[in-house]
């Protein structure tokens, strides 16, 4: 859902529930990222994803749209939001964590998530405003050698919330795990499998008294 004027939101009971997230966005750029979070989002059970500015937008209008990228049409039933502060979109139950390379800020494998997280991204050519810094109940950044594509960096903390909370957070209502839940997940081209190694066969064990080591002499 495109919205073509920013808004304030208050977020309904029926986007929330006992472990909510929430994605929020400053000033992103391109449609792709764009579309690539609201994939994540699918992905990963994110409740709605809000962002400010225009420059989105703007650039979707003009065609750069062409490039599909949530191609599981994640916005269909996850809320996409413009809104003129991000501050004034959370929920007063939810922490704001901020994700960004900021001095100071945990190393995201360090990082115990809140059940309840509003998730702020920077933009693709800037940073989040120190106004929402200072107002974060914490600011973690990913360890990496140089800074990542925002989408990148959307699907790598979403996912790393996943790996510590030990649930398939975006298939709970499925109640899948394992082999069955990568068959629900997988595209419809992907038919692979891992091959299991057979077990090497044990040699012939033979009675060391079976064999005869007599020597036979004949007259010659």
């Amino acid at each position: 859902m495109l919205i073509s004027e920013p808004l304030q939101v208050a977020i309904s009971d029926d986007l929330q529930d006992a472990s909510s997230v929430f994605i929020g966005l400053v000033n992103p750029k391109t449609p792709v990222n764009v579309g690539g979070i609201m994939r994540a989002s699918g992905c990963y059970g994110v409740n709605g994803v809000f962002y400010t500015g225009r420059r989105y937008e703007l650039a979707a209008r003009s065609g750069a749209a062409q490039y599909h990228v949530d191609t599981k049409d994640a916005g269909e039933h996850i809320p996409l939001m413009g809104v003129n502060s991000l501050l004034e979109s959370i929920p007063a139950d939810t922490k704001l964590i901020c994700v960004d390379l900021v001095v100071g800020a945990t190393p995201l494998p360090d990082f115990v998530h809140p059940p309840k997280a509003f998730y702020v991204f920077g933009p693709e050519d800037g940073t989040i405003g120190q106004d929402i810094i200072d107002k974060a109940d914490a600011v973690v950044y990913v360890p990496t050698v140089g800074c990542m594509n925002l989408a990148a960096s959307v699907n790598v903390l979403l996912y790393d919330r996943l790996a510590k909370s030990h649930r398939e957070a975006a298939n709970l209502s499925l109640n899948l795990a394992g082999d069955a839940l990568i068959r629900q997940s997988r595209d419809n081209n992907n038919r692979t499998r891992v091959k299991v190694p057979r077990a090497p066969r044990k040699p012939r064990h033979v009675e060391p008294s079976s064999i005869d080591t007599s020597i036979v002499i004949t007259a010659a």
